[in-house]
């Protein structure tokens, strides 16, 4: 892996693990906060799409359209299931399951179709990787596996792990093969969720913007960093670094969001969570070796 790749996919994780823990503190906002940063992404971006349209950064064909639309509906199908899985779900459960199996799935995607070639490295990183994304996000307790209603949390996070896979693999496929540009590609995604969004927003318009008073000036550092995040794991697909390694380097994120919150909000940090960021660290080590 290059080192512009590699850091391309750190300064990602960066902007991935700010932007969450700027939603962190917004969470009381729910659904309108949401709503608030996707429309500020969608006009802050207009302009860099305009340009990206007017020169050309995209190579259109009835297959790019067709993977733009395909990455859309796979985006809104893993953001409606996401949520339902943390409602029926302990998120102690669905969120470590989808973020260890998503990784995992993508890499194998990638070398069934994507031409990714396997390698010990790739596979003990990707494997390091999710095992330490296990540990952080439970915090080292797999007891909570043994409860009944674990189960219903471990089928949905494999049901949202199995998205992150194919809209990994299916905007991959995109920018390298087809030669979207990235940033349109995110946009497009971007404004469908937005469009799905709006007709809920307009009806219960008056607590929406009641619950913004005070929050737009996160919503709009979010509605910056969180699709920068992703804009820039695609560039660095498209120049020529692969899903196998990229997919597992995202979840440094979850690592150096552990930290933030342990740093700037004070939570408390427990060994399973230290040895968690500690694997995640040797799996970086092993995916960025060439």
């Amino acid at each position: 892996m290059s080192v512009q790749v590699f850091a391309l996919i750190f300064l990602s994780a960066v902007f991935h693990a700010t932007w969450n823990l700027l939603s962190k503190r917004a969470a009381p906002a729910g659904a309108a906060f949401v709503l608030g940063y996707r429309l500020c992404s969608t006009l802050l971006l207009a302009p860099w799409v305009a340009y990206e349209l007017w020169t050309g950064g995209t190579t259109w064909s009835v297959a790019a359209i067709g993977f733009i639309v395909l990455s859309a509906v796979i985006h809104l199908a893993y953001g409606l299931c996401l949520q339902r899985g943390y409602q029926v779900g302990d998120l102690s459960v669905v969120y470590p399951i989808a973020r260890g199996t998503g990784p995992l799935l993508a890499s194998v995607g990638a070398y069934l179709w994507l031409g990714d070639t396997p390698s010990a490295n790739k596979v003990l990183g990707m494997f390091c990787v999710v095992g330490g994304v296990l540990l952080i996000a439970t915090q080292g307790r797999w007891r909570i596996f043994k409860q009944p209603r674990a189960w219903v949390g471990v089928r949905w996070g494999l049901l949202v792990g199995v998205l992150i896979a194919c809209y990994t693999v299916s905007d991959a496929y995109s920018v390298k093969n087809l030669r979207v540009s990235p940033v349109v590609l995110d946009w497009c995604t971007g404004m469908v969720i937005t469009m799905m969004m709006a007709p809920d927003a307009w009806v219960r318009r008056r607590l929406y913007w009641e619950r913004m008073r005070g929050r737009w000036l996160p919503a709009v550092l979010v509605g910056l960093l969180s699709p920068m995040a992703y804009i820039l794991v695609l560039y660095a697909l498209r120049q020529g670094g692969e899903v196998s390694q990229i997919a597992p380097l995202r979840e440094m994120s979850l690592m150096i969001g552990t930290l933030a919150g342990f740093l700037i909000l004070k939570e408390k940090v427990g060994p399973g969570r230290l040895l968690g960021c500690a694997v995640i660290i040797a799996g970086v080590v092993a995916l960025a070796r060439p």
